[in-house]
C-alpha cells in the first residue's frame, strides 16, 4: 500500500510504528488497519528488530474507528469486517509477536485505540494524556480486546463502570489503578520512551518472548497448567545463548551482551 497512514522507523534495534492520520486524530480506516497489520508482520519477521514502540502523530494517540468510514454507505465495510479483518488481527498480532511492545501514548486514546494500547506489554503515557472507553456513548460495546484486558488490568468493578459510563480517565488515574505502567513527564517523553525501548532491545529477547507467552497463557490456564508451561519454557531458556552469556557476565562482573538467541 502506498499511503503513509502508518509510519515505520527502525533504529537501535527498535521499530517505531506511528499512527499517522493526525488530521482525524489517528482514527483508523480500512486501508490503515491493513497497513498496520503488514507493518507488525514486518517487525515480527525482521531479526534486527528486538523491541517495538507504537505511538501516534499529533495531538492524539488514536480516536479509534474512523466514523466517517462507517457512516458513508460507499465506504462502510460493516462491523463484522471491521472487527474480523481490522481490529481483531491487530490485537492478536500484538499479543503473539514474541518481542516486547510498548504503547507510548502521546495523547488521547479513545475507543479501539485505547484497547490497542492496553493490549501492549508496557503502556506509558505523559501527564496530559487521557483514556476513554467511548463505545457506550454512541450505543456500542467495547471491542478490540477491551472486555478482556481492562477487567484483568483494573478489576471487574472498575472496568465495568468505565465501559458503561464512558468516563474519561486521566493518565494519573490510569497509573494509580494499574491500567498503565507509568507516567513519563511530557518534556522528556520521547527521550525516555526511546531509552526504555533500547533497554528492552538489548535484553535477552528470547526470554522476553517467553515471558509474554506465559502471561498470555496465564489468562486461561489452571495453576497446574501454568506451572508445567513455566517448567517447559524455563528448560528452553536455560539452553539459550543469552542465558549462557548472562551467567558468564555475572561471574565475570561485566555487562552482558545479549543477542536475542
Amino acid at each position: 500500500m502506498s499511503n503513509n497512514s502508518i509510519l515505520l522507523k527502525i533504529e537501535n534495534k527498535v521499530a517505531y510504528i506511528t499512527l499517522n492520520r493526525p488530521e482525524v486524530f489517528n482514527s483508523i480506516n480500512r486501508e490503515m488497519a491493513f497497513l498496520f497489520q503488514d507493518t507488525l508482520d514486518a517487525c515480527e519477521k525482521n531479526e534486527e528488530v528486538r523491541a517495538i514502540v507504537i505511538t501516534g502523530n499529533g495531538k492524539a494517540f488514536g480516536a479509534g474507528q474512523d466514523l466517517k468510514e462507517v457512516t458513508d454507505p460507499d465506504l462502510n465495510p460493516g462491523f463484522k469486517k471491521i472487527l474480523d479483518e481490522h481490529y481483531n488481527p491487530i490485537i492478536t498480532r500484538i499479543r503473539n509477536i514474541k518481542k516486547p511492545i510498548i504503547a507510548a501514548v502521546n495523547g488521547v486514546a479513545a475507543g479501539a485505540a485505547a484497547n490497542i494500547a492496553l493490549a501492549c506489554d508496557i503502556v506509558v503515557a505523559h501527564e496530559k494524556v487521557s483514556f476513554i472507553q467511548a463505545f457506550s456513548l454512541i450505543g456500542l460495546i467495547p471491542d478490540s480486546g477491551g472486555t478482556f484486558f481492562l477487567p484483568r488490568l483494573i478489576g471487574f468493578q472498575k472496568a465495568s463502570a468505565l465501559a458503561m459510563l464512558g468516563d474519561k480517565v486521566s493518565a494519573e488515574e490510569a497509573e494509580k489503578m494499574g491500567m498503565i505502567y507509568k507516567i513519563i513527564p511530557l518534556e522528556n517523553f520521547e527521550e525516555e520512551v526511546e531509552a526504555l525501548a533500547v533497554k528492552l532491545a538489548n535484553m535477552p529477547t528470547k526470554a522476553l518472548g517467553m515471558i509474554k507467552e506465559l502471561f498470555n497463557k496465564s489468562m486461561t490456564n489452571t495453576l497446574e497448567e501454568q506451572l508445567a508451561l513455566e517448567s517447559k519454557l524455563q528448560i528452553e531458556a536455560a539452553q539459550s545463548e543469552d542465558y549462557a552469556e548472562g551467567v558468564a557476565a555475572f561471574i565475570e562482573k561485566r555487562k552482558p551482551n545479549f543477542k536475542g538467541k
